[in-house]
């Protein structure tokens, strides 16, 4: 079994962005929910995992309201970024 280094916070960042992107006054295009993304994961703390188990338990720790505050935080400020300089002419069709 091949054992890969995974940081789960990456992949709770997505599904939580998908969970409130249209909460989020910003465009919503593919590169800028990528640039959302990215500033919240490049402000919240790793979570990386090599194992099911270590994902199971991280997975568990992160069902705490901080980690869900945190992230949220991270996401809205993320968004007023993103919305006040896109890396896209608002006005093209994207």
């Amino acid at each position: 079994m091949e054992v890969k280094l995974k940081n789960l916070m990456e992949s709770l960042v997505l599904m939580k962005l998908d969970e409130v992107i249209d909460k989020l006054d910003c465009c919503k295009c593919d590169k800028c929910r990528m640039d959302i993304a990215s500033y919240a994961l490049n402000r919240l703390p790793p979570k990386y995992v090599a194992t099911v188990e270590g994902e199971v338990y991280t997975k568990f720790d992160t069902l705490s309201m901080q980690y869900e505050t945190d992230m949220l935080n991270a996401l809205f400020q993320g968004a007023k970024a993103v919305a006040k300089k896109p890396h896209h002419d608002i006005n093209k069709n994207i």
